[in-house]
């Protein structure tokens, strides 16, 4: 088996393990449950403001089905285009796969959650774990990173991040999941998207003709990790001037919500760290 399989396919199993572990802690153990509601409960509280619940909604439903389609055109047309057809059929299979998967695990792992009420907004269904949107935004950011090229793939990885956080920040100020969905959903996006990496590394080993560049692609640290600082950087700042505007009313919605501001930055950090952990496991 090559190196790069391997190592691939060691990635999917610790994933596989993270999966697990947090579908347990949110349904079976209380400090993690009460975690996840106190978290929802401070994106929804952000929703009270009269500009919010709009743009939410508008950047949420970017992943609803009929528009979803022609953003996951986008990975493989681009892939074809550059004549990498494995890649093209590991993005296909990674759209295919993440998001079928996550649709069969909702029923098969339906769990009773708590009948509340968040600002006037139904609590998620007992079939909401692990998350469709968050599933689908992961996804299509890791297969946008797998299909682009040297140049592109860390601005790719930036924006793809920002991407599937940016959506997954609307549908839970909008209550239709937990935290704990948008982490089940990224995880298992990442683990078809480590499994189809596999599958392209061990093919190409079978056709010594194939340039190991179809994926792997040199890149120095400098050049991998500049758009994601800068994406990072971004968040900081934006956060900052937020706190700047308003310092009284922000320090104190914080206070209030410490759950919420631990849950978000673990949601930005998990989704910043899928797309830039896979972009520099394919650099040289």
């Amino acid at each position: 088996m090559p190196e790069g399989a391997r190592k691939a396919l060691i990635g999917a199993g610790v994933l596989v393990v993270m999966l697990i572990a947090t579908w347990y802690a949110a349904f079976h153990i209380g400090v993690f449950e009460h975690a996840d509601r106190s978290i929802l409960q401070g994106f929804v509280g952000l929703g009270h403001h009269p500009h919010v619940g709009g743009l939410a909604n508008r950047i949420a439903t970017l992943c609803d089905p009929k528009p979803y389609v022609y953003f996951c055109a986008i990975p493989v047309v681009v892939a074809v285009a550059r004549r990498r057809l494995w890649v093209a059929l590991a993005v296909v299979a990674i759209l295919l796969g993440a998001n079928v998967t996550t649709q069969l695990l909702k029923p098969l792992l339906a769990h009773p959650r708590p009948d509340a009420i968040f600002a006037g907004l139904t609590a998620p269904s007992a079939e909401s774990w692990p998350s469709g949107h968050a599933t689908a935004a992961m996804s299509l950011a890791l297969a946008c990173v797998l299909a682009a090229s040297r140049r592109w793939r860390p601005f790719v990885a930036a924006l793809g991040a920002a991407f599937a956080v940016a959506v997954s920040y609307s549908f839970l100020t909008l209550a239709w999941h937990y935290p704990s969905d948008v982490f089940g959903g990224f995880l298992v996006a990442g683990i078809w998207t480590l499994l189809a990496v596999a599958a392209v590394f061990t093919a190409n080993a079978r056709r010594p003709q194939v340039a190991a560049s179809e994926l792997v692609q040199r890149l120095s640290i400098r050049e991998a990790l500049g758009p994601p600082s800068a994406a990072l950087l971004a968040a900081v700042t934006l956060a900052a001037v937020v706190v700047i505007a308003r310092p009284a009313a922000v320090a104190s919605y914080a206070r209030a919500h410490e759950a919420f501001v631990l849950g978000a930055s673990a949601i930005g950090a998990l989704g910043l760290a899928l797309a830039t952990g896979l972009m520099l496991a394919l650099r040289k």
